[in-house]
């Protein structure tokens, strides 16, 4: 079917064409821009992209030379600088998730891992709010995101942050919000108290530490824990001291609203950090892998 966008309409003004389905000068498809930056996480090479392509779409792929791809790579840096220099002083979170994920790219001489920090608003939205390269999860480098976000506008304290049992982000975070109240995730924390215990316990303790955090009510958790110290103390009392040293901070999430128990009391509960997890799962550990310093902008993406 012919379209004349040349003609002229009966008001003078001139016909144009313009696509319900495309948008002006697109080149690539959203689909394909949203794989590129996963295959470069997954470790094809700039050289290996259109043989990559042309195995997922097909053999007429679009051409894309390693000239192309240094180029989307650097635009992907620049649009993650422009994101991490973002002005937050309009912004609020209530809570706040933190976690640090080990990554294997390239099998790298020391410790580093992925620092993420994501928040709620109060209209119940969740939004990442910075992560970065840190050495371990030390308390240096976890101050150092904290800082980051106050200085770029993050002023009002959260109420609560959500974290495992990294004493460096604790230690941080009493540093630069010192009136956000601390909760222990449940997994973690699970996962903690149970290998103390022989594997012929773990089936019926775990049942007990469920008691605890399904409790309705901060009264009954109290109780459930008391309950689980005097049944296991004699026994497995390194399991009893694992969960109750830290159990102002694991009940902390009672003294929220009951539609929040189950976002509160869970560390891994959003999309964002399945999607910093996946990458811990499945990079390559050879020297095909992009750099973790060359991680952040296309995981941004």
């Amino acid at each position: 079917m012919k379209i004349r966008d040349r003609g002229v309409a009966g008001d003078g003004e001139r016909i144009r064409f313009t696509s319900a389905i495309l948008p002006l000068w697109a080149r690539r498809t959203k689909s394909l821009d949203a794989l590129l930056p996963v295959l470069y996480l997954r470790g094809i090479s700039t050289g290996d992209f259109q043989e990559a392509l042309a195995a997922l779409l097909g053999k007429d792929a679009p051409n894309l030379s390693p000239a192309v791809i240094s180029r989307l790579t650097a635009e992907w840096q620049g649009e993650y600088g422009h994101w991490q220099r973002r002005d937050l002083s309009a912004r609020r979170y209530l809570y706040v998730w933190a976690d640090g994920v080990f990554l294997q790219a390239r099998m790298e001489d020391h410790s580093e891992c992925m620092l993420v920090l994501i928040g709620a608003t109060p209209e119940g939205k969740k939004e990442l709010i910075g992560f970065q390269v840190g050495v371990r999860e030390s308390a240096q480098s976890w101050r150092e995101l904290l800082i980051d976000v106050k200085r770029r506008g993050l002023k009002i304290t959260p109420e609560i942050a959500v974290g495992d049992g990294a004493l460096g982000f604790w230690k941080a975070l009493d540093e630069v919000f010192p009136g956000t109240r601390h909760q222990r995730c449940w997994v973690h924390k699970t996962a903690n108290v149970l290998n103390k215990v022989a594997l012929s316990v773990q089936a019926s303790m775990k049942k007990d530490l469920r008691e605890i955090y399904l409790a309705p009510s901060r009264a009954l958790a109290e109780v459930a824990i008391d309950v689980f110290a005097e049944k296991y103390q004699a026994k497995h009392h390194k399991a009893v001291d694992c969960l109750t040293k830290d159990r102002e901070a694991l009940l902390a999430f009672f003294d929220f609203p009951a539609e929040h128990w189950d976002r509160l009391s869970w560390l891994l509960t959003t999309t964002a950090e399945a999607q910093f997890y996946s990458i811990s799962a499945n990079s390559p550990t050879d020297y095909s892998a992009p750099k973790l310093t060359q991680i952040n902008a296309p995981r941004f993406q």
